[in-house]
């Protein structure tokens, strides 16, 4: 018995296409590994978000983020905030839209964002350290830290 291909059923789509959409979602998206690196060399107009209630920030975040939950995004909230940064929203996971919510009223009150692919539960996952408490925290300029094969 001959069996068709279930990834052939549709038919791929150009080269050329792929190329487009492909960089489109790269415009919207950043995984664990490159947040990482930027935090561990202190690159300048990145400003990661937790987007997660105050008490989830304080039990555990991803180093240098702020805590900002969407549900306090506002004109007002952000007034006083760079225009020219990238903000990254993270929540815990997929199974959770915190980061979506919060990059999306960033995005309409004239913000540039992306989005942590899995958010806090990827970042884990990559064995990426967490600072908690109150304190902002540092990422460690240890080069070794990170070691991901991204």
């Amino acid at each position: 018995m001959q069996h068709t291909s279930n990834v052939l059923a549709f038919a791929p789509a150009s080269p050329e296409n792929s190329a487009a959409y492909l960089l489109s979602k790269l415009s919207f998206y950043t995984d664990a590994a490159d947040v990482a690196a930027d935090l561990q060399h202190g690159i300048a107009g990145i400003v990661v978000i937790d987007t997660r209630a105050e008490t989830h920030y304080l039990r555990g975040h991803i180093p240098g983020a702020v805590s900002f939950p969407h549900r306090l995004m506002n004109e007002e909230t952000t007034r006083h905030w760079d225009r020219e940064a990238v903000y990254v929203t993270y929540c815990d996971g997929i199974g959770c839209n915190g980061s979506t919510q919060g990059a999306y009223k960033l995005a309409k009150l004239g913000f540039r964002v992306k989005e942590l692919i899995g958010g806090l539960d990827f970042w884990i996952r990559d064995q990426h350290p967490l600072a908690e408490g109150k304190e902002v925290g540092v990422y460690s300029a240890d080069p070794d830290l990170n070691a991901c094969g991204c």
